[in-house]
């Protein structure tokens, strides 16, 4: 191989190390790369933007204002309202649950369909006695499946589709082609979690009851009438720096003062909510003027209109991760409270301010009620709900958010318009009936997503010019020994396994050029070898790192990663042995 390639070769290795081991944003990695590669001539600038004027990129873009309108207008509320109802077994409620999420994935990105699903299905399952450990991670696996029966159901699905329309236009795929293999690997999937994937679940405790007892992990305290530190402020009262407890609330005369400041002045009977461990409240008697509350319920479970109990799941991009709570100052930076930490489906005991985030950590949060709506696009959270919140009202305009994604998926499947057209059309219908605001447009686009999958074809192209691609595809074909039906199992194999420690978009645009160039070298059909790159890099169960959607569940569902290895390795196997059966059948090699 030339030098060029080797660079190019090693630059990709390094840059599939740095998503697999580190904090660092795919986006900021790939980038980098392409960067780099730009820097020492071997991608010329037409190719390192080739990525941005993609039709998968612009198709994907406008399918998130298309998403956003019908979260915003409450459509999929409106799906989970008639669909859940009141089942009589664990059964007919999984049933309930995964063929509508598979349906409506099919059309929508996972992600928001799925957290729009997770606070419901907290509150359904509680209302029906069971756990909701035995419902999320098969509604995080039910959208996966889902994403694959048409091009719409994921990002991975498009970008795909849009490298075929750029290198052989003849071999496009319309809007339900990937179907006549998506729909038999959906219905096997889900039967699979009907039949066999919730007796693989031990039971566990969910973070609905871990954090049901407030009394477990808050400390409650009374300002004495008569006492010193009554008009004393917090700060004066030395209450702001007690080691191992935080002051999230004062209940004061039927009202309630949250996230309090260190500026707050105390009044006589004033009723102090602390979150912390029991072993400091000795501290707290030892303050002159405090006493313990002898009221019986907790201030917590009563509903005051100045404060939200809400749950946030802990993103692996949050500037928090491996910090202490006390020492990133978290209540100054989202003004909100930490009352409790949930990891692996157990409550984190000890000192809460020296407790380390971790990805898919559990924070049960006391905020002022803009907290939900100012942070939920937050990249620090991937997922806040209300604590036994209600769904949010269903808005008039929902029926007409869902005609407009009809009409897209219409004009899309019957050719009238080119996917990307119809997409575009569909979002700004979206934004002139009022479904969706400008600034709710702005916020559904996922832009680290976007210039992942833009740098992603960078790269790739990289590995193409350089001739990195075609000096793997000959080793690939050496290793397969010419048989194109081993070279299919090959692709899908590693397509899969990188897709589970790397994002899936970068798996499947950077394995596409290699697996294209060694179909081509055999003298066989792309296509199929594409349609399993789809598949490989959109089926991904085995671990709650490698698809968005398992890990806003770890944490919630209380799961360990051996839950995923266990429930998800055999699905991934059965999906796999299905998609290879049928995908040389439906297009020949």
């Amino acid at each position: 191989m030339p030098w060029d390639a080797w660079i190019t070769l090693a630059t990709t290795l390094a840059a599939f190390v740095l998503m697999a081991t580190t904090r660092i944003g795919p986006d900021m990695i790939l980038l980098g790369a392409v960067v780099w590669l730009l820097t020492l001539g071997i991608l010329d600038t037409s190719q390192a933007l080739a990525g941005f004027s993609n039709s998968g990129l612009f198709t994907v873009a406008f399918m998130y204002v298309l998403v956003a309108s019908i979260r915003e207008t409450g459509g999929i509320d409106l799906i989970i309202r008639y669909v859940l109802g009141r089942p009589r077994t664990e059964t007919g409620a999984q049933v309930r649950l995964l063929f509508p999420v598979s349906a409506i994935s099919a059309f929508l990105n996972n992600t928001p369909v799925v957290a729009t699903y997770i606070p419901a299905v907290m509150s359904w399952s509680r209302r029906l006695g069971l756990s909701s450990h035995r419902f999320l991670m098969p509604l995080s696996f039910a959208s996966i499946l889902g994403g694959t029966c048409s091009l719409l159901g994921t990002s991975t699905n498009l970008v795909v589709n849009g490298l075929l329309e750029d290198r052989y236009p003849e071999l496009s795929l319309g809007l339900f082609d990937i179907a006549w293999v998506g729909v038999p690997v959906a219905v096997l999937g889900l039967a699979y979690l009907l039949l066999a994937g919730r007796f693989l679940l031990p039971e566990r405790a969910g973070t609905a009851q871990l954090f049901d007892n407030p009394r477990e992990f808050t400390i409650e305290m009374e300002v004495a009438p008569d006492g010193p530190i009554v008009d004393r402020t917090v700060e004066e009262a030395g209450l702001r720096h007690l080691e191992g407890l935080f002051l999230v609330e004062i209940e004061r005369s039927g009202n309630v003062v949250s996230v309090v400041g260190p500026g707050e002045k105390l009044k006589g009977g004033d009723r102090l909510v602390f979150a912390g461990t029991t072993e400091a409240a000795v501290e707290l008697q030892q303050i002159r003027g405090l006493q313990p509350s002898i009221q019986g319920e907790s201030s917590l479970q009563k509903d005051f209109r100045e404060r939200r109990l809400v749950e946030a799941v802990v993103s692996d991009q949050c500037q928090f991760i491996g910090r202490r709570i006390r020492e990133g100052h978290f209540r100054t930076l989202y003004g909100a409270a930490v009352l409790a930490v949930c990891r692996h489906g157990e409550r984190v005991a000890g000192n809460l301010g020296q407790i380390r985030l971790q990805p898919a950590d559990v924070l049960l949060l006391e905020a002022r009620p803009p907290f939900i709506e100012r942070h939920r696009q937050s990249k620090d959270f991937l997922l806040i709900s209300r604590v036994n919140g209600q769904a949010r009202p269903i808005h008039e305009k929902a029926w007409l958010a869902w005609s407009i994604l009809a009409g897209v998926v219409a004009l899309a499947s019957f050719g009238v318009l080119s996917m990307l057209n119809a997409a575009m059309l569909g979002a700004a219908l979206a934004v002139l009936t009022g479904c969706c605001s400008i600034s709710a447009a702005k916020r559904g686009l996922d832009t680290q997503v976007l210039l992942t999958i833009a740098a992603s074809f960078g790269l790739g192209l990289a590995l193409e010019s350089s001739g990195a691609a075609a000096s793997l595809a000959s080793h690939a074909l050496a290793l397969a020994g010419g048989n194109p039906y081993l070279l299919l199992i090959g692709a899908y194999i590693l397509v899969a396994l990188l897709t589970e420690v790397v994002t899936n978009n970068a798996a499947a645009v950077i394995a596409f050029p290699i697996v294209t160039a060694s179909a081509e070298s055999l003298g066989v059909n792309v296509l199929p070898y594409a349609i399993a790159v789809m598949f490989a890099a959109s089926s991904s169960f085995l671990t709650p790192i490698g698809y968005q959607t398992n890990l806003m569940v770890y944490g919630p569902g209380g799961y360990r990663f051996s839950d995923f290895l266990r429930v998800g390795g055999v699905l991934n196997i059965l999906v796999g042995v299905v998609a290879l059966i049928l995908i040389p059948r439906i297009w020949p090699f």
